[in-house]
Parts: structure tokens; sequence; C-alpha cells
């Protein structure tokens, strides 16, 4: 193998490594939020929260400069996990409202 070789698979098991740690992070993310939405169907809370949305938004945008990362990058990929979330929250409520 070249030095360049070794490099690049050394540079690639760290980027599955990675890989495997954000997707341990979001299934966690997911659990989390999960228990939220069952919150919210049982108290009868609407799914989203437009509010705090904005907020966790100025958040990540701010650590996505501290940490070196384009912010829309950051913005788009939380737009895009919230969205999944909120499916989520009014598939709860619909379910809650079925019992």
């Amino acid at each position: 193998m070249t030095d360049a070789t070794e490099r690049l698979t050394a540079l690639r098991a760290s980027i599955d490594n990675i890989d495997a740690a954000l997707i341990f992070m979001l299934a966690e993310r997911f659990r989390c939020t999960q228990q939220v939405g069952v919150l919210k169907a049982q108290h009868r809370m609407p799914a989203s929260d437009p509010a705090r949305e904005e907020q966790q938004i100025a958040r990540l945008r701010s650590l996505a400069v501290e940490a070196d990362l384009d912010p829309e990058f950051a913005q788009k990929w939380f737009g895009f996990v919230v969205a999944e979330v909120i499916r989520h929250h009014t598939a709860q409520q619909e379910g809650a409202a079925a019992d």
C-alpha cells in the first residue's frame, strides 16, 4: 500500500466510525422526541412549536459557526429532522384521538 492509500483507508475508517456515532445519536434523539410526542398527545398540545423551533435554529446556527460548519447546512439538517419529528407527533396525536 502506498502512503496515500493507507491514509485514505484510515480516513475512511474514521468517517465510518463518525457515521455510526451519528446514527446512534439520532436514534437516541428520536427516542426522546417520541416521549415528547406522547406527552403532547396526552395533553392535546400542538405537534409543532414554532417558537421552540426558531430558538433551536438560532442555537444550532451559532453552534455550527463555533464548530466551523456551514450554518445553512446545520439549519437544513435541523429542518429535515424536525419535519420527521412533527410527522411522528401528528401520528401519535391521531392515534390518541382514536383511542
